[in-house]
């Protein structure tokens, strides 16, 4: 935004002395001194080291379980409708070392649940250091059927490198990540997922439409036939696995038959939650350099709520494969429709569970006294009822995490499974 609306906000507005983009936090002294003297202090660049890696984020609530860690910023995938390659700049990636070390600290305040920030968040590579070098120019491991719109020049630790390192330095914090790209899910990363039991069982994975065309006037590297693939790899390694989308209806040239697969591909996978936007044009962008914004808005407004149904009609069936099963939920606090007798939190896949607050055992203290469930704790619920939206069950028992993952695989080894 800063570099985008420089100039309208010191020409036009008069209302600023100093403006200064994201990754010129370091250069505020010497704007402030211009504004002294009576100049303006600008410095809208990106810079493409700057990982804010040695700066420490003020927590505003200390009573809060759950918190994000930013883990690399920027992108290089340059998608034709996306400004944040323009706004953000080019990937860089925090030193592992770094991550822990705040991960460290955040586990120390009480946190129980922390998610992984990032504009392209699996395309992490940490090449601090020497480990696993490449010759410049080559390409790592991407998904089977994708493609990258650029090379890796030093490649070092990857993403699931970092998610192995921490799900095993802290096995009682859970672990979310947001937002990736279908691009960069090699095996080795599903398998870390898959064997981590604090590493939460739930992927997004933005398809954008489900238009072959499209796909390639986006320049997302794969077609819808890669990306139905990756999804069933996906739900073969990790088979209850929770998968999101991001839509974008009514983009340049979009035809009804395109708009048809993407109805299509929405109802094939049956996501449990997506995020769907009618297309808006931006400055700077491939597309308002070569595409013409030609959907009327009518047009995308009826797709839109086209997708939004469609989404509903399948997303039922997830809550409903729930019911019956035991799921450790993280509780994060009243719920705001009962809060003097329901509490409230999130699975493992990232549903949303509501159950009576009541006293409970703990299944790591011996007795047979019981207390109520508090904020950070995790509790063992057994699902009841579902809606579209979320999960109602009644608790069991409080618990830790590695204690009910690890009664889990005694019960499959007992079944046989």
């Amino acid at each position: 935004m800063a570099e985008r609306l420089k100039d309208k906000i010191l020409d036009a507005d008069k209302m600023v002395d100093v403006v200064c983009g994201p990754d010129a936090y370091r250069d505020l002294p010497r704007l402030l001194e211009e504004v002294d003297y009576g100049q303006k202090g600008i410095n809208t660049l990106l810079s493409l080291e700057e990982t804010y890696a040695d700066i420490s984020p003020v927590r505003i609530s200390k009573n809060a379980v759950m918190a994000f860690v930013s883990v690399m910023r920027g992108c290089n995938n340059m998608c034709s409708f996306c400004i944040v390659p323009f706004t953000r700049g080019r990937e860089r990636s925090r030193p592992v070392e770094s991550i822990v070390k705040e991960v460290g600290e955040l586990w120390k305040e009480g946190v129980k649940e922390v998610t992984l920030l990032g504009q392209n968040v699996n395309s992490y590579n940490d090449a601090s250091g020497s480990e696993n070098e490449i010759e410049p120019g080559n390409n790592w491991a991407l998904s089977e059927g994708f493609k990258s719109m650029c090379k890796v020049k030093k490649m070092g630790l990857r993403f699931a490198d970092l998610l192995d390192r921490l799900s095993t330095e802290f096995p009682e914090m859970r672990f979310r990540y947001t937002s990736p790209h279908p691009k960069d899910f090699p095996d080795e990363l599903l398998y870390v997922m898959r064997d981590r039991h604090n590493i939460c069982k739930c992927i997004h994975l933005p398809a954008q439409t489900g238009s072959t065309t499209v796909l390639e006037r986006m320049r997302r590297g794969y077609s819808r036939g890669a990306y139905l693939e990756l999804v069933q790899k996906i739900r073969r390694i990790i088979p209850d696995v929770g998968i999101s989308s991001d839509f974008i209806c009514g983009f340049c040239g979009e035809t009804e038959e395109e708009h048809a697969d993407t109805l299509s591909l929405i109802k094939a996978v049956g996501y449990d939650m997506a995020y769907i936007f009618a297309y808006s044009m931006r400055e700077k962008t491939h597309a308002h350099r070569n595409y013409s914004d030609d959907v009327p808005e009518e047009v995308k407004q009826r797709r839109l709520s086209e997708l939004i149904k469609a989404f509903h009609e399948t997303t039922c069936q997830h809550y409903d494969s729930q019911v019956g099963t035991i799921q450790l939920v993280l509780v994060e606090g009243p719920n705001r429709k009962a809060p003097e007798t329901e509490l409230v939190g999130k699975s493992d896949r990232g549903h949303r569970v509501s159950f009576v607050n009541l006293p409970l055992l703990d299944r790591d203290n011996q007795g047979d006294s019981k207390q109520n469930p508090v904020v950070g704790d995790y509790v063992e619920v057994h699902i009841t009822k579902s809606t579209r939206t979320s999960l109602y069950g009644e608790a069991l028992a409080i618990t830790k995490l590695t204690t009910f993952y690890n009664n889990v695989e005694k019960a499959t080894v007992a079944c046989g499974i």
